[in-house]
């Protein structure tokens, strides 16, 4: 039926392996878009493939700016890669 969501284009096992690039948690497929699990942050799939930059998710309900957004779920990390 046209009304049925987008199936996923990405396979179980390259699912389980991306994160979002600001928050850095696991995404989710939901209708069409990769959903970050934490904040909400929906990034677009076009033609099969995932476009994983900041400047083309959209932001969820609430934000009027990816600063915002980052002020509230970017990882703060105090430690230091070694």
């Amino acid at each position: 039926m046209a009304d049925d969501p987008p199936k996923p284009v990405l396979d179980p096992e390259t699912l389980a392996i991306l994160r979002c690039p600001v928050t850095g948690s696991r995404l989710r497929w939901e209708s069409g878009w990769l959903v970050s699990e934490v904040g909400g942050l929906r990034y677009p799939v076009r033609d099969g493939i995932p476009v994983l930059m900041a400047e083309e998710a959209k932001l969820p309900p609430g934000f009027e700016s990816m600063d915002a957004f980052r002020q509230k779920y970017a990882p703060r990390g105090n430690a230091k890669p070694e």
